[in-house]
């Protein structure tokens, strides 16, 4: 080997390093992939929730995918076990095979179990619905939400103060989710909140998806209110109309902030008063 050869090699440490980095690399992202693709399926494909509300809606949501998978496999066996055990023989010379009409444990069955099932669905829908929707009009934080063509304004009540916050229509094409447009709702963290929803218009949808839960804002004297509890995560969240009311409805956004507890006092005590 020449001289020259020799002094132009590079040591087999700087010729490996780069390549044991790109693979160390690509371990950590696909294992923070891997983390985060299981807690989504964990989830059933939805978002982390932020309210203790949230948490019975996940409950349910997680119940319904299992049974629904339970009946699904028992209907694959049933239609593989029919296609395997079922088919004409080979020397057979029978056009069709024996036709079995009027099995009656067979139909009370297909009657019996759907109802049975229907039955369990509605009984766990309607007890976690009445939990969620309860509303015990003791919470200490209060916002009165107006949704209106087509944005939304929302007067928050806490200790005696009040801070209104008004938004317009958002320009679609400066949205951004580190950075959001519309008016914003701040809450505190580790806090009950009580909604009551209303609109002087048409009908509109209060939705936050990190909720897990939305409910229509009616026009006239009926209000709908809801309570939660929120859990202790930071962070703005994107909450928009769920509800098709008009030609700006996609542009109807809005976001929910929340916030440590004397942050969000620091808040009212400033903005009290005051129109945002």
């Amino acid at each position: 080997m020449s001289p020259t050869r020799r002094t132009t090699r590079r040591p087999w440490t700087r010729r490996r390093l780069p390549g044991a980095a790109a693979v160390a690399l690509l371990v950590a992202s696909a294992t923070a992939c891997s983390n985060e693709a299981s807690d989504q399926w964990s989830r059933g494909g939805m978002p982390e929730s932020i309210t203790k509300q949230a948490e019975i809606t996940q409950t349910l949501w997680n119940g319904g995918w299992i049974a629904a998978l339970a009946t699904g496999v028992v209907v694959w066996g049933l239609i593989l076990w029919t296609c395997v055990f079922h088919r004409k023989k080979k020397n057979s010379t029978e056009a069709l095979p024996p036709q079995v009409r009027y099995n009656l444990p067979i139909e009370i069955l297909y009657t019996v179990v759907p109802v049975i099932m229907v039955s369990v669905f509605f009984f766990f829908t309607a007890r976690d619905q009445t939990e969620i929707t309860k509303v015990t009009n003791t919470a200490p934080v209060k916002v009165y939400v107006e949704g209106y063509q087509w944005s939304w304004r929302f007067t928050t009540e806490y200790e005696g103060q009040k801070v209104v916050t008004a938004g317009v229509p958002v320009d679609l094409s400066k949205q951004d989710k580190d950075n959001p447009q519309g008016p914003q709702l701040v809450l505190p963290v580790n806090n009950r909140v009580q909604f009551d929803l209303h609109s002087p218009d048409v009908i509109h949808s209060f939705w936050v998806p990190e909720f897990l839960f939305k409910l229509d804002v009616f026009p006239g004297p009926t209000h709908n209110q809801f309570e939660i509890t929120t859990l202790d995560r930071t962070g703005v969240f994107i909450g928009r109309c769920a509800e098709l009311c008009g030609v700006d409805h996609s542009r109807m956004l809005f976001s929910v902030k929340l916030v440590p507890q004397a942050e969000f006092d620091q808040f009212i005590k400033s903005q009290a008063g005051s129109a945002q």
